[in-house]
């Protein structure tokens, strides 16, 4: 799998992401969808990057520093025809070392207390993140859960 720098301008990257923004859509209310779109994800804070198997999109993932010692995960997404050959791992794994390269002390990110999210909070899990209170901007939201690791 070859996970590259990605500008966001690619027909593929954005038809993934806009189908990221319509599943979320699916499982949570307007108000508690925390996804972002193409025009967020240019932001400087923001790194992007894509997943790719044999010349196919096979998902993506992105990291915002919060502050120099502080970084989210977001737009972690598979390609639906990607799905459990282990591409969220290895993109939650490249993050995670971008992260420590960048010497941050701790990863947080949120995701939905649905039913649908389970896989997502397994995988987090498994990696050794915790579930906190909300950080940065986050509110309490009974939609919402919040996790993050020290690194």
């Amino acid at each position: 799998m070859d996970i590259k720098l990605d500008d966001l301008t690619g027909t593929e990257i954005g038809e993934l992401v806009r189908g990221h923004l319509q599943g979320m859509t699916l499982h949570s209310p307007p108000e508690s969808i925390h996804a972002l779109d193409l025009e967020a994800l240019r932001k400087p804070e923001i790194t992007f990057w894509s997943a790719w198997e044999e010349g196919e999109l096979a998902g993506c993932g992105a990291l915002k520093e919060l502050d120099t010692h502080h970084g989210e995960i977001k737009s972690m997404r598979t390609s639906t025809s990607h799905l459990r050959k282990g591409v969220a791992k290895r993109i939650l794994e490249y993050i995670i070392e971008e992260a420590r390269k960048r010497s941050y002390r701790r990863l947080s990110l949120e995701t939905g207390s649905m039913d649908a999210f389970i896989p997502a909070r397994r995988l987090y899990e498994n990696f050794g993140f915790q579930y906190c209170k909300p950080f940065a901007d986050y509110m309490e939201d009974p939609n919402s859960m919040f996790m993050t690791m020290e690194l």
